[in-house]
């Protein structure tokens, strides 16, 4: 399906012919497979809103297709942006026409949710970019085509027109970005290296919980060990083959290595005053989605984190 820039798009699938081999499949993965411009979100969002219809029903994301379903969608023209830019410093450590990197500070949500509706990194790129981001991912998160948690630190790529916007998703979809991670862990590793490929989900009992389910989405994690410190803990990198929502958390946590400060998935004591996770997102590298130079981006440690290593005896 071509992207129809006006977003006057109204159309239909019908599971039969090429679309037969589907049959069993959930509508929201169907549809988050051929509306490649789409993220998956979006399409669950569409569904809940009733812009999607089966047969002219309304239809729920777990809804698995039969053979003569009849999908008809519409997408709405997008709204306009509501969220108030705010003159917040921005670490940027590279911007063009087409994207800008930021490095993300601790404690700054990306963007606007629930209790959450200013300050955001959002918020401080209204102001600096003005009218240049996409608008692809909506009212409350333009330009935002991936995200980290508010504690995370780190870098962050941020589109600032659809056409990149699109690009940059489908790399993220097909995982062809590199991102490394360094975080501080609890216990030592037996082995130096490793990977942990466990689906994730929302866990079945808090929708504001991740966990592992043999039902979830696929979600595999490298991890190398750069040093055992004191205290029993352990200073790590991890690679992410894919981008699951607390991925890294819940993964480390599945093998009894959580993360220090992380009060969701580990111990709930605060050791060093600890904000959150001890989590940097420090690697980050693409092919740019204009020009198809490959681009890698480095961000140092955060002092806080040069902090707890000294205290860990780590220099």
């Amino acid at each position: 399906m071509p992207y129809n820039e006006e977003f006057d798009e109204n159309f239909s699938y019908s599971i039969t012919d090429e679309y037969t081999q589907y049959k069993g499949m959930r509508i929201d993965k169907f549809l988050a497979g051929v509306l490649s411009d789409y993220s998956r979100s979006f399409i669950q969002k569409l569904i809940d809103d009733n812009n999607i219809m089966l047969s002219g029903k309304p239809v729920k994301s777990n809804y698995k297709l039969r053979e003569s379903d009849i999908i008809n969608i519409n997408i709405p023209e997008p709204e306009f942006l509501s969220i108030e830019p705010e003159d917040i410093p921005i670490d940027i450590v590279y911007e063009d026409n087409d994207i800008i990197v930021v490095n993300k500070p601790k404690g700054m949500v990306v963007h606007p949710a629930p209790g959450h509706y200013s300050g955001t990194l959002v918020n401080a790129l209204l102001y600096h970019c003005r009218d240049s981001l996409s608008s692809i991912n909506g009212v409350m998160r333009p330009g935002i085509v991936h995200r980290i948690d508010m504690n995370t630190t780190g870098l962050l790529v941020v589109c600032k027109n659809d056409i990149a916007h699109r690009v940059m998703a489908d790399k993220f979809k097909v995982h062809d970005i590199n991102r490394v991670y360094t975080a501080i862990v609890y216990n030592h590793f037996n082995n130096d290296n490793g990977t942990i490929d466990k689906p994730i989900a929302r866990a079945k009992n808090d929708r504001k919980r991740m966990a592992i389910d043999i039902n979830g989405r696929n979600a595999v994690t490298h991890y190398n060990v750069i040093a055992s410190l004191n205290n029993n803990m352990s200073l790590i990198e991890c690679r992410l083959e894919t981008g699951r929502t607390h991925q890294i958390r819940v993964h480390m946590s599945s093998i009894n290595h959580p993360l220090l400060g992380d009060d969701v998935y580990g111990p709930k004591s605060k050791l060093f005053n600890t904000e959150g996770q001890v989590l940097h997102a420090g690697v980050l590298g693409f092919n740019h989605p204009i020009t198809g130079e490959y681009m890698e981006f480095h961000s140092e440690l955060p002092e806080y984190f040069k902090n707890i290593l000294k205290r860990l005896g780590y220099e």
